[in-house]
């Protein structure tokens, strides 16, 4: 991995949300990660698509050169490991523990296992950069 400035740009997302309780569902979009300061403001938009219907949807992030994720109100959510790896965020009363993959750079993947007693589900992001094959 290169640091932040290998992840500036437009990516196409394809994420897989499967709950605990069998149900799923399934979002595509875009996510771009634009320079901004001494860092790059995140924002994914697309489409979820879940038993209820389809809806737009979007997430906004902030990431740092040392590749620190914060949310939008600037708290601390988790550091990307530069060379792939496991990471947590503890959003009481829930875990959250991803594992991100580059093994395929510039095609890479982040899986979420967020468990608690308001949430349990599996969810898997993949990334490729726009102009490429679709994954």
């Amino acid at each position: 991995m290169r640091g932040l400035e290998g992840f500036l740009g437009t990516w196409r997302i394809e994420r897989e949300i499967l709950h605990g309780d069998g149900s799923s569902a399934r979002f595509e979009g875009i996510a771009e990660w634009r320079a901004a300061g001494e860092g790059a403001d995140y924002v994914e938009r697309g489409e979820l698509v879940m038993g209820q219907g389809r809806f737009a949807a979007e997430r906004r992030y902030r990431w740092d050169r040392e590749l620190r994720v914060f949310f939008g109100d600037g708290r601390f959510f988790h550091q990307v490991p530069a060379e792939g790896g496991e990471a947590a965020h503890w959003c009481d009363p829930d875990q959250y523990d991803v594992s991100y993959d580059f093994s395929r750079w510039p095609e890479w993947q982040a899986r979420w296992q967020v468990r608690g007693p308001r949430k349990d589900y599996v969810m898997v992001s993949r990334y490729l950069p726009l102009g490429q094959a679709k994954l």
